[in-house]
């Protein structure tokens, strides 16, 4: 059995079609997507459709949540950006949307943690502004109760697996369309990925267990890099062309 997961596509429908390429060309059939599908300054109406056309399995993240319950005027810019794009079958899709969701009663999916859209699990943001990875006691916590052997999030971007002492995987496919960002919260800090390359993951199950192998995908990073210049947003732009934020 494999598993192809993908998350935090944000508005990035060329490196959705590059992801998707891939996947396809694998001959995997069985896809999720872990929420953060539109919030952004890119192509958010195109982004919904296409995974309303492939039916993709897919869950509610904060942002997705945000594009339905905020008044426009109080959203963030990317969050704006991409409600201004949606039609109301957009917003129809998105409204259907679990916040958490057990796939062939073998993965639990979740955008951040099993009991919140926006607290960051596997990492945890510093004073210094950095990132770095949650303590395991943490990471096993906020893991009590989910009894299956594979548990997906999203949520930070970052590519991350992590094996419980019992043995079961958490795993992080990293982000489809966002490769940096910065949040003011809990603490001001940056998130780089280092290359523009979309990111997602492949979970497969092997004689010694599962597995969980990161695949980073090549594509037009520079066509969305000049769109999201081209819409002012010159943040997303260094980070869409470069994968750093500086």
């Amino acid at each position: 059995m494999k598993l192809a997961v993908i998350a935090d596509i944000h508005g990035n429908d060329l490196a959705l079609e590059a992801v998707l390429a891939d996947i396809d060309m694998l001959g995997i059939t069985d896809i999720v997507a872990l929420g953060d599908h539109l919030s952004g300054p890119l192509n958010a109406a195109r982004s919904a459709d296409i995974l309303i056309e492939r039916a993709i399995l897919s869950i509610r993240g904060n942002h997705d949540r945000y594009l339905l319950t905020k008044d426009p005027h109080e959203m963030g810019l990317s969050d704006r950006a991409a409600y201004d794009q949606l039609q109301p079958h957009h917003r129809e899709w998105l409204a259907t949307l679990p916040v958490a969701h057990v796939h062939r009663n073998t993965f639990f999916l979740c955008h951040a943690t099993p009991t919140s859209d926006e607290t960051y699990w596997l990492e945890a943001p510093i004073a210094n502004g950095t990132v770095q990875m949650a303590p395991r006691s943490a990471i096993e916590a906020e893991a009590v109760g989910i009894d299956y052997p594979v548990i997906l999030c999203g949520h930070t971007h970052i590519q991350r697996a992590v094996r419980l002492s019992d043995g079961r995987l958490v795993v992080n496919p990293g982000s489809v369309g966002c490769p940096g960002y910065d949040d003011d919260l809990p603490v001001p800090h940056k998130v780089e990925a280092g290359a523009p390359d979309a990111r997602y993951a492949i979970i497969e199950q092997t004689p010694s267990g599962w597995s969980a192998t990161f695949r980073n995908i090549p594509y037009d990073w520079m066509a969305m890099s000049r769109l999201a210049a081209s819409r002012d947003r010159l943040e997303w732009a260094k980070a869409l062309a470069t994968g750093f934020l500086d």
